[in-house]
Formats: C-alpha cells, structure tokens, sequence
C-alpha cells in the first residue's frame, strides 16, 4: 500500500485560529523554527472520539513554549475547542493529534525575538505506531549510541523539536539493523527512554522506570505509574543500568504514540511470553488499568472486545471482555471471538467479568501453553 504523503490529504487543520483547506497549510521556508528549530509539539491520542488527556496536552504545549522563551499565543482553552472541532471535521473515531507551535519568518537569525508565534494544529486516522504483528510478540529494540543531554546543555523538560534529531538518527540506524526502535542512554550512561516513549521493567515484581531528570516526563508515563499504585503495584524510579536489564522479566514503553507496547527482544535478550513461556504479571495488569482509565473518558462499544466464556459464544449480559483496543488490534483480533490458540503466543491478557448475581466477579485468563 503507498504511503499518503502528509502534504497530500483531504481535509482541513487548524491553522493560527481558523480552519483552512489541508493542502494549503503553508509556511515559508525562511522559517525560524525550520532553520533553527525552534518549535514545540504535542502529540496526541482519540480513543472513542475522545482525545485522552487533551488538557494536559495542551498546558504541556504551552510550557514547553515558556521554557523555549516564547509565549502560544492562543490559551488552553482555545486549543482545546480547536482539537474537538478537528475530530469532530474529520470523524475520527481512533486517530492522533498533532500540535505545533513556532518562531516564524519575520526575522533569520539566531536571534528572532520579533517574530511572529504561530500554532497549527492537524488530526488524522492512525491506529497503532508499531505493526500489529509487532505488538503482538513485542518489539525489538536496540541499544543506541546516542544519549539524551543533561539539563545544563538543554532544556529537556520541554517537548522541543531540537531534542528529536538524535531520536530520529537513533531509530533510523535501530530499522537499518532490523529493529522496531532504539533505546537511549543519558548522559551519565543510565538508560532513558525509547526514542519517543518511556520505558518501564519489570523487576521482583515491581515497576521500575527511569527518573526522568533528562528526558520528558511523559503524559502518559505518569498515567501508568499512578494507576499502577492504584493496584498496589510498586513504582520504583530509579537512575537504572543498563545491566538491570537482565534483572527483568517483562520490558515496555509507553507514550501517546507508542501508547503500551511490549518489548520483546533488546538484542539479544528476549523479555516477552511468547520467547520465554511466561505468563507476564505486571505488564497486562496496568495495560486493562489503562484500559479501563480510557473506557472511563468515552470509549465506545466498538473499542471493546465481547467474547464468551474462554473464547466461546457470546451470551449478552453474562461475559464481557475489555481489552485495550490498541492491544486488540496488535493481537489482530479486533471484532472477532477469539480462542485460547489464537491468543496462546499472544502478550495480550483477557480479563473476563463473570456475572454471577450483582456485583460482577473479576477473573483473569492470559493464553499461554
């Protein structure tokens, strides 16, 4: 299937306070923000509709600007009319939003305090940053000789369009090499995060994540440890070295692109159910808690997945089955009833409510050998 170039759509974006035609989004190439990038973004995920944590999106968007030294000129709350009005334009069911803001080209220079501030705001349809199939068995990642700056040589608390070149280098080079993606060290030698995702293992049956001193505090990394304290599950971040690694028995990213993906291979270690034959026990506990945090602001019925007893027929008001729809489809078992076998090489856990009287019990099936 071609690639629809992002130049090239039908549609309208959001462009400095009104809606303009999608190909006639324009801005010159004496750009200030193109030269010497000085521009902040925000990506973003519609799940039912409903644009998942958009207030925080957009007050993030507005103090990355503040750290880079200018002002969005257009507040949280005119953004977020513009993001509702787009999904709505667009009809968009399961997509993402991307949010930019940027020096203009009323001055060339490395200074640019005169120019103009612009915003522009664009939706589209995108279902899952990695394959399905990628997913579903975990992706594979490697080292990368890159590493995110320290604080005093730039200013990571921003999400600044600066900081993804070595991002972009570090995947390039990790698909070169057949890999899905690349992890990053900081620059005391510490992993970091993914090159646009955090990262989370598993360890004694506690989370550890990396304390986030030089890279992006992620929306949605402070959603997964808050709802994973909410099932009792540790948190623990912790400057980690790259040989803790072998100390973990599940691996995953998460971001709002990446949303929670495993990983299954960091070159040559493998950390995933379907290579180890293990039924992983925290990575699917705070994917349904992530699950059910979305299903609470929206979801539809579409986004769910109803099966029956151990993937038999459907009885209505007895079983139903919520899985994140993301893992769903990594599974490649969207609208369908799956069985045990189809899910048995699957890192995507079921959890069945089983109605029996009022409330509904809670059991767990994950498919495994």
């Amino acid at each position: 299937m071609a690639m629809i170039p992002f130049d090239d759509r039908d549609g309208v974006l959001w462009m400095d306070g009104r809606m303009v035609p999608w190909r006639d989004a324009r801005v010159h190439v004496l750009t200030h923000g193109l030269h010497y990038a000085s521009a902040v973004f925000e990506g973003e995920r519609v799940y039912g509709g409903n644009i998942f944590e958009s207030l925080a999106h957009s007050r993030r968007l507005h103090r990355s600007a503040e750290i880079l030294g200018f002002r969005v000129p257009f507040a949280a709350a005119e953004i977020e009319a513009a993001k509702t009005a787009l999904v709505a334009a667009h009809g968009i069911v399961d997509g993402y939003i991307r949010a930019i803001a940027w020096r203009g080209s009323e001055m060339m220079g490395v200074a640019a305090q005169a120019s103009r501030i612009h915003l522009a705001i664009a939706a589209w349809d995108w279902p899952s940053y990695f394959s399905p199939e990628a997913r579903a068995q975990g992706i594979r990642v490697t080292m990368s000789p890159w590493r995110r700056p320290a604080p005093e040589t730039a200013p990571v608390e921003s999400k600044a369009a600066g900081l993804y070149m070595i991002c972009t280098m570090s995947k390039h080079a990790a698909e070169d090499q057949g890999f899905h993606d690349a992890l990053m060290l900081d620059y005391r030698g510490f992993l970091a995060e993914a090159t646009g995702a955090n990262l989370f293992l598993a360890i004694d049956g506690k989370l550890h994540t990396p304390r986030a001193d030089c890279f992006l505090d992620g929306i949605t990394r402070r959603t997964v440890m808050r709802l994973a304290r909410e099932r009792q599950i540790d948190v623990v971040e912790r400057h980690i070295a790259p040989e803790d690694l072998d100390l973990a028995t599940e691996v995953f990213v998460t971001g709002s692109a990446a949303e929670l993906t495993p990983v299954g291979r960091i070159d040559d270690r493998t950390k995933t159910q379907a290579a180890v034959r293990v039924v992983p026990t925290i990575t699917p506990e705070v994917a349904e808690r992530l699950a059910a945090h979305i299903e609470e602001r929206g979801l539809g019925p579409d986004d769910l997945l109803f099966t029956g007893p151990r993937g038999g027929p459907l009885h209505p008001g007895n079983w139903r089955t919520r899985v994140f729809n993301p893992a769903v489809k990594a599974a490649g078992l969207a609208h369908k009833n799956p069985t045990p076998h189809s899910l048995r090489h699957s890192a995507v856990t079921i959890w069945i409510d089983e109605e029996i009287g009022n409330p509904y019990k809670l059991s767990r099936w994950a498919g495994h050998e």
